[in-house]
């Protein structure tokens, strides 16, 4: 669960590293991010010659979250790190970047982010 200004390190190779939650579209006024959610950002910290810059607004999804989460089989699921990957359009689920690192929860499979599952190191 991320909220407004959240901070979010970046699991692909666009050249991002540190980047700033900024918006949740399509929710309303939700104060509130989950799992697999597209969001918007900001891009707060960048490589200098990444795809790209520092400022820059862009869609994202979220792959991996610190506050655990339920699975219906009962158990919870939680990371060491809040982090996304970057997309390339809001209404697009293609990422920006050719690698991901680091795990992905399996949540992100069940929403439809296929190609991020098969750019994934592992699925937890």
């Amino acid at each position: 669960m991320l909220q407004l200004r959240s901070i979010l390190n970046v699991a692909d190779n666009t050249g991002a590293k540190k980047v700033s939650l900024i918006g949740i579209p399509g929710k309303g006024n939700c104060l509130r991010a989950y799992l697999a959610e597209v969001i918007t950002i900001v891009i707060k910290d960048a490589v200098p010659h990444g795809q790209v810059k520092k400022g820059e607004v862009l869609p994202a999804v979220i792959i991996r979250t610190k506050k655990e989460v339920r699975r219906k089989d009962g158990s919870y699921i939680r990371f060491d790190d809040n982090a996304c990957v970057i997309l390339t359009a809001k209404d697009s689920y293609d990422p920006r970047g050719t690698r991901i690192f680091g795990p992905i929860a399996k949540e992100v499979k069940d929403k439809g982010f296929n190609k991020i599952v098969s750019l994934a190191e592992e699925i937890y």
